[in-house]
């Protein structure tokens, strides 16, 4: 007889192998089919809200795996707040404006904008954003992210737009807004001003210099012994190339300084900075002069340009100039330095101010005679030639450090004196960080970043001299010049871009877009001229508040939570915010989340040139969505986060087990009805009611990870429970009962029912995260009265509190650690070919005292929750040859090959075997099985 047969082996089609690349579109279908997101969202109509508004990505390029890592998360919070009764509507957005789109357009296409008309390439750049939105849209669906697909927000939208000018006109209104000169960063490439938060810094290697200005007018000051001609002040730059631009010298009015003599000459330096002055001039004969002034004292002192004979360069005070580096005199151009800026307005007395010297294709204007029309950053060579020539260059040399580069184009920028729009934030700042106060960081020094960013922040550029993004809604006056913005002129522009979208600005001339019959508020003309710069992409986005969530019924405003990298607190978070304490005088959102950047396997920042990058779809083609999933959920997204092909391979494994586990789950309940033989939880067997427990505490764990957004807790929690609990110890000590003891036997049936309930609380907790393989698993899940049609509509599991039983878990852990030693010591007896199989092992367990007091009470079961034939237990002293627990060394073990023969079906070897005539092969409890059948 082919007794193999008589066993109930697990039985399932779901399959081994996940093939999730080819399986996970299937499931895509099916969600799509079925229409789960929109039933998602019907099932908790009235409930509570949590709204998670997406900061909406640049819509050009193909998405990196950054976006993978911002789009799961979001993904994860949500499905779980869905599983536990939100309402979680999910809009995702794309930012559709600006330079990034501009810029690629214009790279791909070859034109010169310049010579394009504004619509033409306002249509080109529409029509470019909105082809990167489908391709994006495409792979974010792959990813397993639900969300309303059908009908994202976009910022090209019109009553996005609509919001966008009435937040510009009611910040207007407020007193918010303002036209000023100041020194902003300037992208001669682009040729447009740029926020903060489109600069990235990279390390170049700068010319350093040293310059004398020779001496003027130094009143009483003047260095003992020498004149006017043979007197110098010292300064550093590593910016040669704004020399024409300086007007002033800035000292500290608390530093020291003194007259150096070299030669015939006195140099006046900062005392302090004195020896490495001279170190890095290489001059080694030099003396101080004894007399030492404070930069109050040397204020007004005048000396000359080394260029220009008659500008005079006077000292002025500034609290910047420290003795970091150079000489504690800081070279002063307001063209080309937002502190230098600031500092000569206070002596605009003083006639100091910007000269102009750069016009905004980076090339010098007529100021700079003998240069006019060559490109500034080009020529540091050539100015330190020229001070060089006219005996002004004191030293020079080199030194590599971080310097701001334009965001988009990777090039250079500088500073650059302009007039633009700007919003003065010393409005709103006091309501601003009270807001920041009200808000939940997440982590918590996410609160201390924006703090800081907000209390110290100047005001914030928002003029952009581009034609693609929404226009700064101001006309001028041509009679009186004044400009005009007012609740009349931005209500009739909002109706107009509510038909037109912004296009209408450059499609309309002014009468028409101004109210029938406006005349100017100062001097009665009715003639205007329209304002020519667009907003900051920035402002776009930050404006969304308003233009997605207060303007859709069903999400929030201020809504739950805004999840970005951790570099918008300088961008998305900051200008989100600043926006609605600026209208409404609170934030936008009650809680934001933060994740660190994307780096290879050795915390090296992505490159293509590197060739250490990861895409998103390579990922997917190689191991599927779900193990992306995995990995996004397994690392703590608080600080950088690691990815290579090692850590992708170590992760398809970790899939692979706790696939395997859910199949073994799904195998062993083949036979089972949950509603028919389900067994009470008070007559389930004791290892049953531990597998329910470490469940239970498990799932504590899981619910405590989600909620406090520490997904990689829960990774843990559930690859530990799947591979240690149920498959090294649960699962592999049930085979035994659940492959021979008969179908509807008590055991067996406890066994099931507690499978079942794991099974059905595993695969909803981990399907935030594996959504495509929860999905694979559910469907193979025994039909029950109320099943939901996907795991993605289920409830989240509810607490047992019954299943916590503290005087079962600490006699389990206490087991559990004596059960560790027992097979270390098993797995000796199979290395030394003692036994093969751990049922080929007779096992003598030699104790005394509280330790066999403990294992006397379990002495029945232990052979089962060893999984070997027999266990003898002796109160007393062992044999020479027992070998010693590690972590009970008063435990001492000698393993030995049954002496017994082993059953053919159930393979334990036992007393009984060979007992029954009928079934000679077989023992005592597989014969009664059978007989019983």
């Amino acid at each position: 007889m082919d007794y193999s047969k008589t066993l109930h082996l697990p039985e399932t089609e779901f399959p081994m192998r996940g093939n999730l690349p080819k399986r996970e579109p299937e499931f895509l279908k099916f969600w799509q089919e079925h229409d789960i997101y929109r039933k998602r969202l019907q099932k908790r109509e009235g409930a509570q809200k949590f709204i998670l508004h997406d900061g909406p990505p640049y819509a050009n390029g193909k998405l990196h795996i950054g976006h993978a890592l911002n789009k799961v998360l979001k993904d994860i919070i949500l499905k779980y707040k869905t599983q536990n009764g939100y309402y979680t509507k999910y809009v995702p957005g794309w930012d559709t404006h600006g330079l990034p789109i501009e810029h690629a357009v214009i790279k791909e296409t070859g034109l010169n904008r310049h010579e394009m008309a504004p619509l033409d390439l306002r249509k080109r750049c529409h029509d470019y954003a909105l082809e990167r939105v489908t391709e994006q849209k495409a792979d974010f669906i792959r990813f397993g992210v639900l969300g309303d697909w059908d009908n994202p927000y976009l910022t090209l939208a019109k009553h996005v737009e609509v919001a966008q000018i009435g937040v510009f006109g009611q910040m207007a209104k407020n007193g918010h807004i303002y036209k000023g000169l100041k020194s902003v960063y300037w992208c001669p490439h682009c040729e447009t001003a740029l926020a903060e938060a489109e600069i990235e810094y990279k390390e170049v290697k700068s010319n350093s210099i040293y310059v004398r200005f020779k001496a003027v007018d130094l009143g009483k000051h003047a260095p003992a012994g020498f004149d006017l001609d043979h007197a110098y002040a010292l300064i550093w730059t590593t910016t040669p190339w704004t020399i024409p631009a300086n007007v002033a010298i800035c000292a500290n009015e608390e530093i020291e300084y003194a007259w150096v003599v070299i030669g015939d000459a006195a140099f006046l330096m900062a005392k302090e900075l004195v020896a490495g002055t001279m170190e890095a001039a290489k001059i080694t004969e030099y003396a101080v002069l004894p007399d030492v002034m404070t930069g109050k004292q040397i204020e007004g002192l005048v000396f000359r340009h080394p260029f220009y004979e008659k500008r005079r360069v006077p000292v002025i005070l500034g609290e910047h100039v420290t003795l970091e580096a150079g000489t504690g005199l800081v070279h002063t151009a307001p063209d080309h330095g937002a502190e230098d800026f600031e500092v000569c307005k206070k002596y605009a007395a003083w006639g100091l101010g910007p000269l102009g010297t750069v016009g905004p294709d980076g090339k010098y204007t007529s100021v700079v005679p003998g240069y006019e029309g060559k490109f500034a950053l080009d020529m540091n060579v050539e100015m330190i030639k020229e001070l060089a020539a006219c005996g002004a260059l004191f030293a020079k040399g080199s030194l590599r450090h971080q310097y701001a580069h334009c965001w988009r184009c990777k090039n250079p920028i500088i500073y650059r004196a302009t007039e633009q729009w700007f919003s003065s934030v010393d409005g709103y700042r006091k309501k601003a960080l009270e807001a920041i106060d009200r808000v939940r960081w997440i982590p918590s020094w996410g609160h201390d970043r924006i703090y800081n960013m907000i209390r110290d922040r100047g005001d914030w550029c928002i003029s952009r001299q581009r034609v693609w993004g929404v226009p700064i809604p101001i006309f001028y006056c041509r009679g009186c010049g004044k400009p005009t913005i007012n609740d009349d002129t931005i209500s009739h522009l909002q109706e107009v871009f509510a038909v037109e979208g912004s296009d209408a600005w450059w499609a309309h001339d002014e009468k028409e877009l101004l109210p029938p019959g406006y005349k100017c508020p100062e001097c009665g003309c009715e003639d205007f001229r329209k304002e020519t710069d667009i907003m900051d992409v920035w402002f776009d986005s930050g404006c969304t508040h308003q233009g997605v969530l207060k303007h859709d019924p069903e999400l929030d405003y201020p809504c739950e939570m805004y999840l970005e990298g951790s570099d918008q607190h300088r961008g998305w978070f900051n200008s989100s915010l600043l926006t609605s304490v600026a209208i409404n005088g609170y934030a936008p959102y009650k809680s934001v989340l933060t994740h660190g950047f994307t780096v290879d396997g050795e915390g090296r920042k992505m490159s293509k040139s590197v060739g250490n990058t990861v895409a998103p779809q390579e990922v997917i083609d190689q191991y599927g969505a779900d193990v992306m999933r995995l990995w996004v959920s397994s690392a703590d997204y608080q600080g950088d986060v690691r990815l290579s092909p090692k850590i992708l391979k170590q992760l398809g494994d970790v899939y692979r087990k706790i696939r395997n586990t859910f199949r073994f789950l799904l195998g062993n309940i083949s036979d089972f009805d949950p509603e028919r033989d389900a067994v009470a939880y008070e007559n389930m067997t004791e290892i049953d009611k531990w597998a329910l427990l470490r469940l239970e505490q498990v799932l504590e764990t899981v619910t405590a990870a989600y909620e406090d957004y520490q997904f990689h807790v829960m990774y843990h929690a559930i690859h530990n429970f799947c591979t240690v609990d149920l498959s090294s110890i649960y699962l592999d000590v049930m085979k035994d009962c659940m492959y021979t003891e008969k179908e509807d036997a008590p055991s067996r049936r406890s066994a099931q029912t507690a499978m079942h309930i794991i099974l059905d609380t595993l695969v909803k907790i981990v399907s935030p995260v594996l959504s495509f393989t929860a999905e694979e698993v559910w469907q193979f899940m025994p039909n029950v009265s109320g099943k939901e049609e996907s795991v993605l509509l289920t409830e989240w599991p509810k607490l047992h509190k019954e299943y916590l039983d503290e005087t079962r878990a600490a006699r389990w852990t206490e087991f559990l650690s004596y059960r560790g030693d027992l097979t270390r010591i098993l797995e000796g007896a199979r290395r030394e070919r003692k036994i093969g199989h751990s049922l080929d092992a007779a096992v003598t367990i030699y104790t005394d005292g509280t330790t066999y007091d403990f294992l006397k009470e379990m002495e029945d079961r232990l052979a089962t929750l060893l999984i070997v034939s027999e266990v003898r237990l002796v109160n007393g002293s062992a044999p020479d040859n027992a070998v010693a627990g590690e972590d009970h060394p008063d435990m001492r073990v000698v393993v030995e090959p049954s002496q017994y023969d082993k059953c053919e079906r159930c393979w334990t070897h036992d007393v009984t075997v060979g007992k029954d005539r009928e079934h000679p092969t077989l023992c005592r409890r597989c014969v009664n099985v059978l007989e019983n059948k």
